[in-house]
């Protein structure tokens, strides 16, 4: 296994949050591919620390659907399929549906004020290259939806499930004929939540992550297709 990622050290952030950090960009970057076995020892020497913070950023990795733990061979980067995608996106479609009719009917003017800066800085940052970036600005426009709802366990639903939905998150923003309507989506979510509108706000956002689904899927297949031509 080569690696070609280095540590980003940060003196604000404990040593196992850095390596933690460092290890599921490389994932979400492609730099560690699906299927590439995690060695510890490998790793902590690629990065100068200790097994110990790499065995607790691999479970850490584990919990976000990021690794997987394969008896009698270790721990290995999950492959992304098409299963697993919907299973993830059920989940997020039923929940930011309880979310969004929730926002309808709480959102505060100041908190609308937020969601509508959070949609601009994505549009802002989305012509960029780093994905993860865009991907960031995405989950901060969600973010505001689900503080609207003043609702903690949802809330705290929400927040578990968004780990393990980042990686598809950032699988759809690579790719770029889908941006248009993507932000096509947030403006029409801003306004219903803005009017009120529970039963648009419903549709727009099982639209939203309706496309998701087919654009991440749509990947997968094609990718599935070239690896077969080239067994």
């Amino acid at each position: 296994m080569e690696l070609n990622f280095t540590v980003k050290m940060d003196e604000y952030l404990p040593l196992r949050d850095v390596v933690f950090n460092t290890l599921r960009e490389a994932i979400l970057r492609g730099e560690l591919k699906p299927g590439e076995r995690l060695m510890e020892i490998q790793l902590a020497n690629k990065l100068g620390v200790s097994r110990t913070p790499i065995r607790e950023a691999i479970r850490k990795l584990e919990l976000e659907g990021l690794v997987l733990m394969i008896p009698r061979k270790g721990a290995e980067v999950a492959q992304i399929t098409e299963k697993s995608l919907r299973d993830v996106l059920e989940v997020r479609r039923a929940l930011e549906n309880l979310a969004v009719q929730l926002a309808c009917l709480r959102m505060s003017p100041q908190t609308l004020a937020d969601l509508k800066a959070a949609a601009r800085a994505f549009e802002e940052i989305l012509g960029g290259e780093d994905v993860t970036a865009v991907a960031e600005a995405d989950v901060a426009f969600h973010d505001v939806i689900y503080m609207a709802t003043d609702n903690q366990r949802l809330i705290s639903l929400l927040n578990n499930l968004r780990e393990q939905m980042y990686r598809y998150r950032v699988e759809y923003l690579k790719k770029k004929e889908c941006h248009k309507q993507l932000l096509w989506e947030h403006q029409e979510i801003i306004r219903a939540i803005e009017a009120g509108e529970i039963d648009v706000a419903t549709k727009i956002t099982e639209q939203h992550i309706d496309n998701q689904v087919e654009a991440v899927s749509d990947a997968l297949r094609h990718l599935e297709e070239n690896q077969f031509r080239h067994v």
